[in-house]
């Protein structure tokens, strides 16, 4: 007699359930997740973090957000490096300023979050546009004198937001609409 419990023994772990079809791990279905850390101090810190993202989306079959995505995180990091001062209990002497960059996907969403150890919240621009045909000569005027980084993020994500870290820091969260991208990479 066979009990339940050694037939579930015998069931390998990667099995899929009775009636459910398999999937590969690099389906986008089963979304993903991706993270790296890097030093604000390295010259190469924002070519790192565009590098890790066209390189994972182009192996998670999504070429369409490579770009866009790849200028958001420039455009955070770059913020980091040239702002963002560690809030006291987070400094260590000795050591760098500190970027963690995290990619998650799941099925048409993706999540961009950038963070640093400076918890002073970003000065996110209003979300009020004005087309630059529209101002003529005073196009110039309209752009921020600081803040340009996350104005790009909001014109290129569907949403941007930020969020106070745990134990001090931030991070500054970017969700873009996947379906919308390709339909701008195929335009």
């Amino acid at each position: 007699m066979t009990t339940q419990s050694s037939r579930a023994a015998a069931t390998p772990a990667h099995a899929s359930p009775v009636g459910a079809t398999a999937r590969s791990v690099h389906d986008p279905a089963n979304g993903h997740f991706r993270a790296l850390t890097l030093s604000a101090e390295s010259p190469n810190c924002a070519k790192a973090a565009r590098d890790m993202v066209g390189s994972y989306f182009r192996t998670w079959g999504l070429p369409h957000a490579v770009d866009a995505v790849r200028l958001v995180v420039s455009e955070l990091v770059g913020n980091i490096v040239h702002h963002a001062v560690p809030d006291g209990c987070l400094a260590r002497s000795g050591t760098g300023r500190r970027i963690d960059v995290s990619l998650m996907t799941h099925p048409e969403i993706l999540v961009l979050g950038v963070s640093d150890e400076d918890s002073t919240p970003p000065e996110l621009p209003p979300g009020e546009f004005v087309s630059p045909a529209a101002a003529d000569d005073f196009a110039d005027a309209l752009l921020p004198d600081r803040g340009s980084g996350l104005l790009i993020a909001q014109r290129l994500a569907e949403s941007v937001w930020w969020s106070a870290g745990i134990r001090g820091g931030k991070t500054v969260w970017c969700r873009f609409d996947l379906d919308e991208l390709r339909t701008a990479y195929s335009a």
